[in-house]
């Protein structure tokens, strides 16, 4: 039986989500495993930070939250920012889930880098620490004999990086296409069925899916940087955000989908690279799909990524109606994954 401390840096939806499911999974971590863990760091944006080295009360801290008071409250430990945070939480695993900023990666790479170089495993769902520093932190941690994992950077708990890492040896990645972004394809959605583009944001807003400022889903960007770090790591030749032919979907109008209807074929964010020597060709944009294809059926927050390989050629992956759950199981997988 080994024993874990963890870290959680970020505690929004996907952290709480991350909490939850640590919980309802201690006992079968502990007999399938042999793992036992105590949180020992709780790290939050607005509500404080927690240090315990005893370990916290998931539930404590979850009502707090609920109730917003300050996680301070819960900790032994005095903190002045996260890097302060990492440097005193005594982890041996960090959860790394801030949010993400798509032109630099930070401030959640210095995260993940003071985590590695103090000895501790990294789980991320962060994009911006795969697109922007892909190979530093990836040899940072093969020096200090950890890992660093980032399932569900894509595709949320859908197993891709680790279906590359462990189940096909050999395999080439040739180019991918898929659906991505939940976001735009439940506001495609919504407006096939009768809802204005602005009725239709609005509503995935309040239902927690699209953020306050949801440009980075409906220009384009959060495709754009999965599409970017696919690429980085599949096809492993780095690829930013800013260098994919990006389009959004704000031109895509009731008119046009309407139209498409009558045509048989629906509007969907179609995301896609291709490899070609070194370089890589990436690109997001609206596309008229036939209903014929499997992407057509693909509807609401449901993704898809279709692979085309040297070995199998096309194999295809669906994940249906993902949200901070499933998120939160690809950091438990990547957790998992680093200690066994």
């Amino acid at each position: 039986m080994t024993h874990y401390k963890l870290a959680l840096l970020g505690f929004g939806n996907v952290g709480r989500a991350l909490a939850q499911l640590l919980m309802r999974k201690r006992t079968e971590l502990k007999e399938r495993y042999g793992i036992t863990y105590s949180v020992t760091g709780i790290a939050t944006g607005r509500h404080g930070y927690a240090i315990n080295p005893s370990g916290i009360d998931l539930d404590g801290a979850l009502d707090l939250f609920r109730t917003g008071r300050t996680l301070d409250l819960l900790s032994k430990v005095k903190v002045s920012n996260s890097l302060d945070f990492i440097r005193q939480c005594g982890a041996d695993v960090l959860f790394e889930n801030s949010p993400v900023n798509y032109e630099t990666g930070q401030p959640a790479i210095d995260h993940v880098r003071t985590a590695l170089e103090l000895g501790m495993h990294v789980a991320t769902a962060n994009k911006g620490t795969v697109v922007h520093a892909y190979h530093e932190l990836k040899a940072l941690a093969s020096q200090k004999g950890r890992k660093f994992f980032f399932e569900s950077t894509v595709m949320d708990g859908a197993p891709i990086f680790s279906l590359f890492r462990g189940a096909l040896p050999g395999a080439q990645l040739k180019a991918f296409r898929a659906i991505l972004n939940s976001t735009t394809n439940l506001i495609l959605t919504r407006m096939e069925n009768g809802d204005t583009f602005d009725g239709a944001v609005k509503y995935a807003q309040e239902i927690g899916i699209a953020e306050t400022d949801p440009s980075g889903d409906i220009d384009g960007w959060d495709a754009a940087i999965k599409v970017a770090a696919l690429a980085t790591v599949l096809m492993d030749i780095p690829l930013k955000p800013q260098d994919i032919d990006r389009t959004g979907i704000r031109e895509v109008t009731p008119a046009m989908i309407a139209a498409a209807k009558a045509e048989g074929k629906r509007y969907k964010l179609i995301c896609t690279a291709e490899k070609d020597g070194t370089s890589v060709r990436g690109k997001v944009a609206p596309e008229l799909v036939p209903l014929t294809s499997p992407f057509a059926s693909v509807e609401g927050t449901t993704s898809i990524i279709e692979f085309q390989t040297d070995v199998l050629g096309n194999l295809t992956l669906i994940e249906n109606d993902p949200g901070p759950h499933t998120t939160a199981y690809g950091l438990l997988a990547d957790f998992i994954n680093a200690v066994t």
